[in-house]
């Protein structure tokens, strides 16, 4: 039998005001391998934010003590208290209540110098670069009433939107007031892209340096509370981007060790572990380690309430015949869940019958099918589908390839793993974070500068026919911010272009005519996944006949559910096109897109003539 989930005791971790006394801080922090006895010496170095940039006013040092705890060795500690008549200078803040700054700096016979710098790998807050924060006076987040009400969207029922909150709406605040828009879209989901603590104020944030809250250049923890609280009382999801394979080199576990010259067999968390493409892995041969991230998860769903999350770059930590790492991590999360059943708090969100709703995402682009057959995710990003929309262009046999995908053939859609039944799909994308936009494929403007490229927005009409299959095929459907009206920034392949380029969502595309034409598309494209659940749950089936379709750029597909039958015709040429079907049931079929092409009393297995508008598509409903 698997090991029981344990968690770190955050309870002694990381700055925390002892509310019984007023200005009372107490510091706690795990350094295994780092003890009084090589002569190394702890402090904490602390300075009011409104102080740090004053000449006459250093942060002040407080020495930590050393223990040992029994599960995590070396334990060092500190309680300070702040008080105004111990303020260096009368116009200083030190005293008062707000934001203080502070980072850890360890004396030790090893080095010369000071090993300065060191953050606090269980802050809660975050201040300027690579310094850790608290709140003076902090008051815990009131949750909206409604918040007990609120339930998880099932997997197969999610429309999900990917977003950079710096680039999609400056910050957490201009984030909650777009939810009005995501929600009038008919998003149910958002994936948020790393909120974890980096060093640069422009970053995609893949290289962490703090994991238990947010940065401070999006907000603080309040705002981000803020900002689920307000996204699930409409009706939206929230599940974050999760990055536990690698760190940064100033990752306290990662920066401490190396600056003492330890070996790598002696670092706690650090080390070879599944794949190292980055060069900095973490080590899940570690119990530290494993508990350290399943800490993280427990944190993030129960102090924010997130509805799942999107792990990056899995490779990094799966191992494929494995119980460590990956595997474990999201079953221990997954039972993490499962135990809170019958509580009467905010984890009931998770629990509709005997469906656990918790969202397990993994980005594992080498091995989609194995993640899902192996682990407890249950949706995994694969870039199958926009890899092989992106060579369609003068290569019609690639739309037998993209068939297939819109219906996820080999993908399961239910196993069984260690007694738990768990529904499984995939995510199906033309765009993310990681990729130049889907209209570049069609032509880019203006020149050879990789960084300035754009797509050629005067060819958006090309994108329709992939944005019709997205939104109607089998799996999740993903849009990456700004796509929906048009957004077309081109994406280096490689380089800093890459990650340290800010790149915000150009909302003034909306009201151009190419912007207003592919929005009012996906408005009416979402709302008819929402309320057709052949389009969320239904049997996918591929017309696939190459002579008769794929041959004239053209795709044929039906989804049915209960009974209720719906045809999507897709084409991916220029010329309006005439083709033959025949439709399993007599009946009336409804055209759901302009309702100007409806097949009436239509008999079962008779030839009928479609007609497919260029760069366009059709779909059929079957009236009940």
């Amino acid at each position: 039998m698997p090991n029981k989930p344990e968690l770190l005791p955050l309870h002694k971790l990381g700055a925390r005001e002892d509310k019984q006394t007023s200005g009372r801080i107490n510091f706690g922090l795990f350094l295994p391998g780092v003890s009084e006895e090589g002569e190394n010496e702890l402090l904490v170095r602390v300075i009011h934010e409104k102080d740090q940039f004053l000449q006459d006013i250093p942060p002040m040092d407080f020495e930590m003590e050393h223990s040992k705890d029994p599960d995590y060795g070396d334990y060092w500690s500190a309680t300070i208290n702040i008080k105004a008549e111990d303020k260096l200078k009368p116009y200083s803040a030190w005293g008062t209540p707000g934001k203080y700054v502070y980072r850890y700096c360890l004396k030790t016979s090893k080095k010369p110098e000071l090993i300065d710098w060191i953050i606090d790998p269980f802050a809660r807050e975050f201040g300027i670069g690579k310094l850790s924060a608290f709140t003076l006076g902090y008051e815990p987040y009131e949750w909206d009433k409604h918040e007990l009400a609120w339930k998880t969207p099932f997997v197969n029922d999610i429309i999900l939107y990917e977003l950079m909150i710096s680039e999609f709406a400056d910050d957490i605040e201009g984030t909650i007031a777009h939810l009005d828009y995501l929600a009038d879209l008919g998003i149910n989901c958002i994936e948020l892209m790393p909120l974890s603590n980096v060093e640069k104020r422009v970053d995609w944030g893949f290289a962490p340096i703090g994991y238990f809250g947010v940065d401070e250049r999006f907000g603080n923890r309040k705002d981000m509370q803020k900002l689920i609280d307000a996204a699930h009382q409409k009706g939206i999801a929230v599940i974050v981007d999760s990055v536990y394979a690698h760190t940064s080199h100033l990752f306290p576990y990662y920066y401490v060790y190396n600056e003492l010259g330890y070996p790598q067999d002696e670092n706690p968390f650090m080390g070879p572990f599944a794949e190292n493409a980055l060069g900095i892995s973490t080590d899940f041969n570690h119990k530290f380690v494993r508990d350290f991230f399943l800490t993280v998860n427990n944190h993030w769903l129960d102090s924010y309430h997130v509805d799942g999350f999107r792990y990056d770059y899995v490779p990094g930590y799966w191992l494929d015949n494995s119980d460590n790492g990956y595997t474990k991590l999201v079953r221990d999360t997954y039972q993490l869940v499962k135990a809170k059943k019958g509580s009467s708090n905010h984890w009931q969100r998770f629990f509709e019958g005997e469906s656990v709703n918790l969202i397990q995402c993994a980005e594992q682009l080498q091995k989609p099918v194995e993640i899902l057959n192996k682990t407890h995710s249950n949706c995994t990003w694969q870039n199958g589908t926009l890899s092989t929309a992106r060579e369609i262009a003068g290569n019609p046999g690639k739309l037998t390839d993209l068939g297939f995908l819109f219906g996820l053939v080999d993908y399961p859609a239910e196993v069984q793993n260690n007694g738990d039944k768990l529904t499984k799909t995939t995510l199906q994308y033309l765009e993310n974070h990681d990729h130049s936009r889907f209209i570049c494929t069609f032509g880019t403007v203006p020149g050879d500068n990789e960084l300035l490229k754009e797509g050629n927005r005067a060819l958006w009409y090309r994108v329709q026919p992939y944005l019709i299959g997205l939104l109607t095929a089998k799996g999740i459907p993903m849009l990456w911010q700004g796509q929906e009206f048009g957004e077309n920034y081109f994406l280096p392949k490689e380089g800093w272009g890459r990650v340290l380029l800010y790149r915000p969502v150009r909302w003034e595309y909306f009201y151009t005519s190419e912007g207003r034409s592919l929005v009012n598309l996906v408005r009416k494209l979402v709302k008819l996944r929402r309320n057709k659940p052949q389009f969320s749950r239904g049997e996918h089936y591929f017309c696939n006949d190459y002579a008769l379709y794929q041959s004239r750029n053209l795709m044929l597909f039906s989804r049915t559910y209960n009974g209720v039958f719906s045809l999507v015709a897709l084409n991916f040429g220029a010329r309006a096109q005439a083709v033959s079907f025949k439709f399993p049931s007599a009946g009336n079929y409804r055209e759901e897109l302009h309702g100007k092409d409806n097949l009436m009393g239509v008999s079962a297995g008779e030839d009928v003539q479609l007609n497919i508008p260029g760069n366009y598509g059709r779909i059929w409903t079957l009236e009940t």
